[in-house]
């Protein structure tokens, strides 16, 4: 597969139910050089899953991509790991964050925050891959929130072998909150983040959490080594569009409107292949966010994707619908 050089300047975060790999082509055609992260996948569904593959499947345009897993058994992430390099992944990471009940069960996510020798342990496990491993951590969790516990961890998976750590800038309750609470009720503490960077100056850090603007991008940009969107990058994918241009020195700005006609290509292929198109639509309902006529595309999309026998052309009569409620041609 077509590997590309991982520049973690500006990611998008892995976010379970929508990074699926329709999701990310469709990022990839707004920003090239954006780092894409899969949803997060268990050692348990790629070890004892029926069809482990299909967690794995990626298109060779989405690099750079990295694979996020969620487990605890150092054995079990090795073995993970080591698949992750065979399918030809740029990069493994290890979720320290999810603060969801399910997860927890599992014994993996931000509850993993209190163990941090076994943290360091599956780091090890993950670098055996030859794929660089890292961890995406909170700043705390409960009422272990004082920066001299997240320090610790911090110390011990960069002696395990890990070189970039992002953070999202928040601490979860693991009791009380749930996952979509735990994403707005802690305060954004970025003043950590940045002390992280301070105090591990060899370490990447990318920081995490409440970024809705290029504006924002740049600012956190002087004191941390690369921006992690999440909510703000699935809502409104267009704030992608730039990134390429502001970041990574290309010249050009791709048009909504070669987006959907790329968008239209795709869905035909996958269309082709028996993937329903409404699989394909319901990632993209946000790409006009913001401007006249957007109302009519989501709506011509919601309405139509799922009625049987729907193809790509639901996209293309969508884009249609918009220019007409938007009433100019100049918003593509």
């Amino acid at each position: 597969m077509d590997k590309k050089t991982l520049n973690r300047k500006i990611c998008v975060a892995p976010m379970l139910d929508w990074t699926d790999r329709h999701e990310r082509s469709f990022l990839r055609m707004i920003s090239q050089h954006t780092v894409l992260y899969t949803e997060m996948v268990t050692t348990g569904a790629l070890l004892h899953g029926k069809d482990p593959e299909r967690f794995l499947m990626f298109d060779k345009k989405e690099h750079p991509i990295a694979l996020q897993l969620g487990g605890s058994d150092p054995e079990a992430i090795r073995v993970c790991a080591a698949k992750a390099a065979d399918f030809g992944y740029d990069e493994v990471n290890l979720n320290v964050g999810c603060p969801s009940d399910r997860v927890q069960k599992g014994r993996f996510g931000a509850c993993l925050m209190a163990e941090p020798d076994l943290v360091a342990e599956c780091v090890s496990a993950m670098a055996q891959s030859g794929l660089p491993a890292t961890v995406k951590t909170r700043i705390g969790i409960d009422d272990q929130d004082s920066y001299e516990f997240l320090h610790d961890l911090v110390t011990k998976v960069k002696n395990a072998g890990c070189e970039t750590l992002i953070v999202h800038a928040r601490k979860a309750w693991l009791e009380g909150l749930s996952p979509k609470q735990n994403r707005e009720i802690p305060p954004l503490k970025y003043d950590v983040v940045y002390r992280v960077k301070q105090d591990f100056p060899d370490l990447e850090i990318i920081l995490n959490g409440g970024v809705q603007t290029l504006d924002q991008v740049s600012e956190h940009l002087t004191k941390v080594d690369g921006v992690m969107i999440g909510r703000e990058a699935y809502q409104n994918p267009y704030v992608l569009a730039e990134v390429d241009q502001r970041f990574y020195g290309e010249a050009t700005v791709k048009k909504r409107s070669e987006i959907v006609d790329e968008l239209c290509n795709y869905a035909a292929a996958k269309v082709a292949e028996g993937v329903p198109v409404k699989s394909i639509t319901r990632h993209v309902l946000g790409l006009f966010n913001g401007l006249p006529g957007a109302r009519a595309w989501r709506r011509s999309l919601s309405q139509n994707a799922f009625k049987p026998g729907s193809d790509a052309g639901v996209i293309r009569r969508a884009y249609d619908e918009f220019l007409i409620a938007g009433q100019s041609r100049d918003v593509a």
